[in-house]
This record gives structure tokens, C-alpha cells and sequence, in this order.
């Protein structure tokens, strides 16, 4: 049996446990998605391993005799709408009857259902998923069709040209008859190779039904009535709680553990020692955590991190940023011949910028539920990832067993953000483990403290922007260097080893600027490895990197004068999607309308393809230097917009997230260790705090880009613009903390 079929097996095995298969009287689809436009075979090679004539049978639709259409979904759901988008799509080319489809979550195998753009991984972040599954669903929900129609065309022995289909139905319009999906489900075949179906077969989004129509999101009524799953909900027979105190700084280890106060709590079964920290388990939750507490232990001090403060490291990174210490570099963008430029420059212009640590404060704190067999020779885990591939290989890693013995539960999640990522998938781990030890099902829940102080965060920056002008004015030389924590090698050491090629791409996302007519760039990045548990967030690098050169492109409008919708209307020349967003979030802002005490604040950004500007509407407490933002302006255009509904959704929630990022969100680390504890010293957007935030979706058909967080890294840059516009202070350092605008409004 070869590899694919051993996958191909596995699915059908999950599938038929589940009950998503319908037996004998049904149909199941399952043709190779296709090639990539690069011509890399989708799903990590598996065209490559199809048998000489071409049968590849990856199971994504089956239609029952009812007429019921079960499609898989291979997203993830962290309140993102993937699981509604992606299915979306098949029904579309399909032309499935959207009330009759039921939407069934993938099994955890990367060979079938990897995502084409993402490194083949069944991975969901980085707004990857629309995106990156497109056109191989859409031409898949077309092969199936075409299915549909032959067998139809057979049994009624007229040309297929003939056919066509409305919802869930095939028509013969010379004839009047009609055929459901379900009835040809109960005679019709799949033919071992997929039909071939051209692009221009494919529907123009003039027909579509489905996308580009407000479809309520699948998971919704069961988050409205309460009925929603997550795995912090779960509960099974004979269960246990357990909960782990990490240690303080990575890479240290207990020492010396005194239990006795924790052994003496009632309720508590066993604490156990773990070279990351210790566990305890017992028989409900807040005796877990209250033997936690009781710990005391002697920690190592070998971390990497041991000593260090993040508010001296500043000077550090700046140091490396600027070049007066060395260290290697990558290279973010390079277009033209920018060191060559600066030299006939006349004028110049440097800015710097900072950024903090920031902690994802996910809603839902880490947690997951593991049942190891007795004999530790398989395991059973509920749990909501960002990675269901990552969530079963780290439980086999743990127990040393194959992978095909772990059964994955995967849950809905409370929030990801880049947090339920990582490859090492820590918070699932901490119950196998514990689970393995007392041989019963142990639900691991982390507290927001042991969430805080355990988090791994985005990295802290310094940027150093240049720019040259000839003697007209026009920009003719850019150059962006800037210190980060290594985030790739962190988060994903497979990735960073593999297809990252060593290079953080993390950090250095965002810091191109494709869009501007400045022709010589250079992007510099200088990955510091400080020991400190950095990861992606939402935006990734483009929250930092956007910051420092969107608030850079202001300040140069303001030195020479011209008004900054101006200037960046005169950088976006030859980028008509992008003067379109900006001219139409000044429209919506009323940009030249005088405000009394307040100030407005531009930012454009081409993240991976999607255009997006913002403005934000600030005022100032002079006294305190507290900003209030009144309101927020966002204009899109993510291409072709699959559920403009939830476009505005997520284009919201990521503008109230950025808020959080860019006005009160900071980590700070004093000897290594983690100074936040909870929401009261980590402050996040309070619904009070909130502002009028207002979106325009421009839908063109243009191939589909992310949405789910591509309006954060405005916020950030907005603000400082909108604080300078009112104040003409310019603050440099985000979060902008009332003190900080306090500093360069005295200065």
C-alpha cells in the first residue's frame, strides 16, 4: 500500500467514524485538486504520488440520497468564518442548494487537505485561507458538477451540452425534466480522473449565487443560543483537571520542588515533576489550580533569557538597527539600487521607531483534554488549534507513538491570533502528559496568569528609516533596517529549517512597500535570538514594520509641506487599486472637512496582495496625554469579497484589536520573567474605549486576499499621525502610552 493510500484510508476511516459518510446509497467525491500556478503539486505532493493513470482519490464531497451534500472543510474556526468561506466556494461551482449542506471538519492529514498557498500545511492564520484554497476549490466544485451532469446526461441519453443545473437540481430545458443531486447520487459513478475544466468554465462572478452574498456563518446560531463547542467545554467519563507551573523563563528547569502544601489540598491525585515545569492533577479544576499556587520550587538558571530586561534592550537593538554592532541580516525587499541612490540624493530624511512586546489575549486562556490509553500507546485529544496536523504530531512526539493512534477532537476556539500555532502546541502537551501519568482523561486548563507569564509574544523592534530626494523633491532612495527577536526559528523550527530557509519571515513580513513609486528600497532585517518566546501575531511583522513606515512616509509629508493624503495619492501613482482604497477612506473621513480638538491620521498598506487604508479621528488630553479615538474609517479591496458580511466583520475586530495593540497593550520582562499577570495590568480595548468604526468594501474580481487581519497594522500608524496632525508631536514608540505622549509633546 503506498503512502497515499495508506492517507486516503486514514480519511476514509475518520470519515466513516464520524458518521460523514453515507453508505452505499451516496456519492463521494474526490478528485486531485490540481496544480499550483508554480506548477508544485497541491497538498505537499500528492499529484506527485498518484498512480500512473492519475487517480487520486481525496475525499472533500459526498452527496447523500437525500440530496444532503456534505463538503470538508479544511480551516480551522477561530471566529474567522473559514469554515463557512471554504465550502462556500465548492457549493458555488457546484451549485449546491446552500441549505442543504452540511460542512464536516477535515481530518488532521496535510497530504489531501493542506492548504496550496501555505506550504501545503493545514495551517490557519496569516489570512492565508480564502486565499490560498480559491481556485483549487472552485475548479474541484466544477469537476464535481460536471460529474453530476454526465451521469444525468447518460441516464437520460441526451448530450450533456444540453444540461444545466440550477440549486441541488439538474435541468434538461428541452424536455422540462429534472433530476436532484440526490437521486443521480443513487446511480451515478465517479470516474477515476477527474473532468477537465477550463478557467474560463469556471462561473464569472457576475453568476455567482453564493459568494459575494451575506451567507450566515455556520457556526453562529450555536455561538447565539449557547450550544457552541470549544474544548474548554468539554467532559468525559472519569476525567481529571490538571494545571502546570511553567518555568518563569524559557529554558529553565525545577530543581527543587517542595509539594507538601500542594499534596495536602483535597481533591489533589499526583503532582508530577517535567523537565518545563510541574504538573498537578486532581479532581476538579480549582483544586488543580490552587496546588499550582502552592508550589514551591528552585528553578535552574540556565535560560538564554536569564537577565534580561526589555527596556534596556532597546539600546541593544538599536545598536544592531543602526549598524554600530554586528549582526547577521536579511534582506525583507530589494528593489533597484538604493546605497547607489542615496548617493545622488541632495536631501535626506531618518526617522526611528519602536515597538513593544504584546501578548495575543485570546479570550478563550490555552486548555485542552487528553485520554492516553493505559499502556500509553494511544491517545485521544479534544482541543482548538490553528494546526491540526501540529496538534497530533506534538501528542505523538510526547508518547513516542505513530501518528495514525492519536484521534484529534478539534474543537471551535475562543480566539488564536498566532497563539494556538506553534509547533510545539505546549497547552495540548501539558495534558497528554499529564494524562499519561495518572492513565484517565486529564483536562488541562491555563489560567490568564499562567497565560500572561507563559505567553510567547510579538517581538520588540527598533526601526531605522532613511529616505533620499533628488533635487525636485521626489523620492528616489529608501532604505528600512530594523532589530527583531527571531519569532520564526522560535514558533516553527521545522518551517524555519524548510521552506523559510533559515530567514525570519515572521518578522520580516511588511516591510516591503510595493505599492509606492519610490525606486530604490531596501529592507534590511537584523534577527536578534535573545531567548525570549516570540511568535507570530495578528498582522505578524506588518503591525511593526507598517508603523514605523507609515508614520515615516507622514513625517516626510509634513517636512515638505504637503498635505499626507496628498503625498501618498502622488506615491500610489501607478497603483490605481490603491489610490481607489486611500481616495475612498478620505471620502468617507471627509479628510478636508476642519475638526475643533481633533485630528485625523492616515495609513495605507498593501498586505499580500489586499489594499487597505485608514484614518482615525483622535483628541488629546493635553493634561494627561490620554488619546480618545472617536472614530475609525477603513476602506478594503480584498478582490473578489466571497461573504462581504463577515469582510466587515473581521475588518472591524481587527481595527479593535490594533486599538489594543497601539494604546495600552505592552509587555515588559525584567531578569527574564514575564511583569504582567492579567487584565488589570495588561489592558486591553474596553467596550467604552471603543470607537465608531466604519468599513467600505470594494469588491473587484480580481483573485480573493486576506481579510482577518489586515486592518490591524493601520491602526498603529493612523493614530501616531492623527496625535501629530492635532498636537505636532510626533510619537515614535508604539504602544503610544499617555506618558510617551506626554514626553514629545513637552520635548
Amino acid at each position: 500500500m503506498t503512502a497515499l493510500q495508506q492517507d486516503y484510508r486514514n480519511a476514509q476511516q475518520v470519515m466513516n467514524r464520524r458518521g460523514f459518510m453515507v453508505g452505499a446509497a451516496g456519492l463521494t467525491f474526490g478528485f486531485s485538486l490540481g496544480l499550483l500556478e508554480t506548477g508544485t503539486p497541491v497538498g505537499n505532493g500528492v499529484a506527485q504520488a498518484a498512480t500512473g493513470n492519475g487517480a487520486v482519490m481525496n475525499p472533500w464531497v459526498t452527496i447523500a440520497s437525500d440530496g444532503t451534500v456534505a463538503i470538508i472543510s479544511p480551516a480551522t474556526e477561530m471566529g474567522q468564518g473559514s469554515t463557512t468561506s471554504l465550502p462556500l466556494i465548492i457549493a458555488e461551482e457546484l451549485d449546491a442548494d446552500w441549505s442543504k449542506v452540511r460542512i464536516v471538519p477535515a481530518p488532521p492529514i496535510e497530504a489531501i487537505y493542506g492548504n496550496p498557498g501555505f506550504y501545503g500545511s493545514m495551517y490557519t492564520a496569516g489570512s492565508a485561507t480564502v486565499t490560498g484554497y480559491f481556485k483549487v476549490l472552485r475548479q474541484f466544485g466544477a469537476q464535481v458538477r460536471r460529474v453530476l451532469l454526465d451521469n444525468a446526461a447518460r441516464h437520460w441519453s441526451v448530450p450533456v451540452e444540453e444540461l444545466t443545473t440550477e440549486p441541488n437540481v439538474v435541468v434538461h430545458l428541452k424536455s422540462g425534466r429534472r433530476m436532484g443531486y440526490g437521486e443521480i447520487a443513487g446511480f451515478a459513478s465517479v470516474p477515476e480522473k477527474a473532468p477537465e475544466i477550463a478557467p474560463e468554465h469556471l462561473k464569472q462572478p457576475s453568476r455567482f449565487r453564493l459568494i459575494g452574498k451575506d451567507v450566515m456563518r455556520s457556526e453562529l446560531p450555536s455561538k447565539v443560543n449557547g450550544s457552541a463547542r470549544y474544548s474548554i467545554d468539554v467532559q468525559v467519563p472519569d476525567m481529571l483537571y490538571g494545571a502546570v507551573l511553567r518555568a518563569p523563563i524559557e529554558g529553565s528547569s525545577p530543581e527543587k520542588v517542595d509539594d507538601a502544601k500542594s499534596r495536602a489540598i483535597t481533591g489533589v491525585v499526583k503532582v508530577v515533576k517535567f523537565p518545563f515545569g510541574v504538573g498537578v492533577v486532581a479532581q476538579t479544576p480549582w483544586a488543580a489550580f490552587a496546588a499550582k499556587n502552592a508550589l514551591t520550587v528552585t528553578w535552574s538558571r540556565d535560560g538564554k533569557a536569564q537577565g534580561f530586561d526589555s527596556d534596556e534592550a532597546f539600546e541593544t537593538y538599536t545598536a544592531v538597527a543602526r549598524g554600530t554592532v554586528a549582526n547577521p541580516v536579511e534582506i525583507g525587499e530589494k528593489v533597484g539600487d538604493a546605497p547607489g541612490s542615496f548617493d545622488k540624493a541632495t536631501t535626506f530624511m531618518e526617522g526611528e521607531y519602536r515597538c513593544d512586546y504584546a501578548y495575543h489575549a485570546q479570550m478563550e486562556p490555552l486548555n485542552a483534554l487528553a485520554s492516553v490509553s493505559p499502556a500509553g500507546d494511544t491517545a485521544e485529544i479534544w482541543c482548538g488549534t490553528q494546526s491540526q496536523p501540529m496538534a497530533v504530531d506534538a501528542t505523538a512526539k510526547a508518547l513516542g507513538i505513530p501518528t495514525d493512534k492519536v484521534v484529534l477532537h478539534d474543537m471551535l476556539m475562543g480566539g488564536g491570533f498566532g497563539r494556538r500555532g506553534n509547533r510545539d502546541q505546549e497547552f495540548v502537551v501539558d495534558a497528554v502528559l499529564l494524562s499519561k501519568e495518572v492513565k484517565r482523561p486529564v483536562k488541562v486548563m491555563w489560567t490568564r496568569e499562567d497565560d500572561v507569564h507563559n505567553g510567547r509574544f510579538r517581538p520588540l523592534s527598533v526601526h531605522i528609516l532613511r529616505a533620499g530626494f533628488d533635487p525636485d523633491g521626489s523620492p528616489i532612495a529608501w532604505h528600512h533596517r530594523y532589530a527583531t527577536d527571531n519569532a520564526g526559528k522560535f514558533q516553527d523550527p521545522l518551517k524555519y529549517n524548510g521552506p523559510w530557509k533559515q530567514r525570519d519571515v515572521i518578522s520580516i513580513a511588511g516591510a516591503d512597500i510595493p505599492s509606492y513609486a519610490i525606486p530604490n528600497r531596501l529592507a534590511e532585517h537584523f534577527p536578534i535570538d535573545t531567548g525570549i518566546r516570540v511568535v507570530a501575531l495578528r498582522g505578524i511583522g506588518f503591525v511593526a514594520n507598517k508603523f514605523a513606515t507609515e508614520v515615516f512616509i507622514d513625517e516626510i509629508a509634513y517636512k515638505r509641506g504637503i498635505d499626507p493624503l496628498a503625498w501618498r495619492l502622488e506615491l500610489l501613482k501607478n497603483a490605481p487599486r490603491a489610490r481607489k482604497v486611500v481616495e475612498s477612506v478620505a471620502a468617507m473621513a471627509k479628510w478636508d472637512r476642519k475638526r475643533d480638538d481633533r485630528g485625523l491620521g492616515l495609513a495605507y498598506i498593501d498586505y499580500s496582495g489586499t489594499s487597505i487604508a485608514g484614518i482615525a479621528e483622535v483628541s488629546v488630553d493635553r493634561r494627561t496625554g490620554q488619546i480618545r479615538v472617536s472614530n475609525f474609517w477603513v476602506a478594503i479591496d480584498q478582490g473578489i469579497a466571497v461573504q462581504p458580511d463577515n469582510i466587515i466583520a473581521q475588518t472591524e475586530s481587527s481595527v479593535v484589536y490594533g486599538l489594543g495593540l497601539s494604546l495600552t497593550e505592552r509587555i515588559s520582562i525584567k531578569h527574564g520573567e514575564v511583569q504582567e499577570s492579567n487584565f488589570y495590568d495588561y489592558t486591553v480595548m474596553r467596550n467604552r474605549d471603543v470607537p465608531e468604526i466604519h468599513v467600505e468594501v470594494i469588491a473587484t474580481d480580481n483573485h480573493p486576499t486576506g481579510v482577518g487581519q489586515m486592518a490591524t497594522p493601520l491602526v498603529g500608524p493612523a493614530l501616531s499621525n492623527a496625535v501629530a496632525a492635532l498636537t505636532g508631536a510626533r510619537v515614535r514608540h508604539s504602544p503610544l502610552l499617555p506618558e510617551r505622549v506626554l514626553a514629545v509633546m513637552k520635548a
